[in-house]
């Protein structure tokens, strides 16, 4: 097992290097350090020394990749590229070019995007994984066929149809809950029950449906004829059996929003004002601050990757005939 972490440790390695290099490069192509500097600025009319000021003082003077001007190691040292990208393996963010500190900003909304994260992601998969057993149950009845039509609608609408009709028939009209906004204690519950909601509902088409054709595919298999034959109910052998069968594909899906429990909802985040960091990902886009552009997509790609051996592991948990070869 421990060889194993390892081994998969030590390829991600350069899956975070071509990211770097990638993001890096891409960044770049839309916007030289010159750019950069006159964005931040804010001025219309502005001179060449404030611009070399500025990229001074942000340490953009430097070349992109490599410096000539410099002999040995230090020709790659001495680069944007260098002082700017591969601090990040060591998880030194560095500031960012309005000069805040990222890793205290990281720190301080990685909080509100849990607390709203987590219970999106719980409660989304006890209602897809409990609406899509009760299509299974009713198969090919009425109900079913009820249930797939409406989670075709709910696929079809835009996630912003969710936030905005919520907002405006929960909080505008019924007055249940406050529009948006964010407090620290109890009454932060308020603030939570709208958009932990919406990321429910708005997840319940697609997630319905996915995991209905898991247990589709599981329960005509013969193990689950074997039990059924035995005198086992059929209520049973969902819950008992086919669940069960079915939960490494589900792990599968739930490695994709790991990141998002930490980097936040883009969308959820922005509407409804709370100070997390999917919020901060857009704030930063919006400005061209490229050093927390940077910081967020290689943070999302250490998640990404312990996500996926934690998957792994959680496969000889769910399935004792999964073996991690070490």
């Amino acid at each position: 097992m421990f060889i194993y972490i390892l081994r998969r440790i030590l390829y991600a390695i350069p899956i975070l290097i071509g990211v770097n290099i990638l993001t890096f490069s891409l960044f770049f192509i839309v916007n030289t350090p010159n750019d950069i500097a006159r964005i931040h600025l804010g001025q219309k009319y502005i001179t060449q020394s404030a611009i070399e000021h500025w990229k001074s003082a942000h340490g953009y003077h430097l070349p992109l990749f490599v410096n000539d001007q410099k002999e040995g190691v230090e020709q790659f040292k001495q680069t944007i590229f260098y002082q700017k990208s591969v601090r990040l393996f060591s998880f030194d963010f560095g500031s960012s070019d309005a000069g805040q500190d990222i890793s205290f900003d990281i720190k301080e909304r990685m909080i509100p995007s849990l607390v709203i994260a987590i219970p999106a992601l719980l409660l989304g998969l006890i209602v897809n994984i409990t609406v899509a057993l009760l299509f299974v149950f009713f198969r090919k009845t009425y109900i079913d066929t009820l249930g797939i039509i409406i989670c075709i609608m709910m696929m079809s609408i835009s996630g912003l149809f969710y936030i905005i009709g919520g907002q405006y028939l929960l909080a505008k009209i019924l007055k249940l809950v406050p529009v948006s906004g964010y407090e620290s204690g109890w009454s932060l519950i308020k603030f939570l029950i709208l958009p932990v909601c919406i990321g429910v509902i708005g997840g319940v088409g697609s997630g319905a449906r996915w995991y209905r054709t898991l247990f589709l595919e599981e329960i005509h298999k013969d193990y689950v004829k074997t039990a059924l034959s035995k005198g086992f109910s059929e209520l049973y052998v969902l819950f008992k059996h086919i669940l069960r069968n079915a939960l490494i594909p589900i792990l599968t899906g739930v490695v994709v929003l790991l990141p998002l429990l930490f980097l936040g909802s883009l969308l959820t985040e922005s509407f409804f004002g709370i100070p997390g960091l999917g919020s901060y990902t857009i704030d930063a886009i919006e400005q061209q601050d490229f050093a927390i552009v940077r910081a967020m997509v290689f943070l999302g790609s250490v998640l990404y990757i312990i996500g996926l051996v934690l998957t792994d592991i959680s496969y000889t948990l769910a399935d004792p005939r999964v073996k991690l070869n070490d």
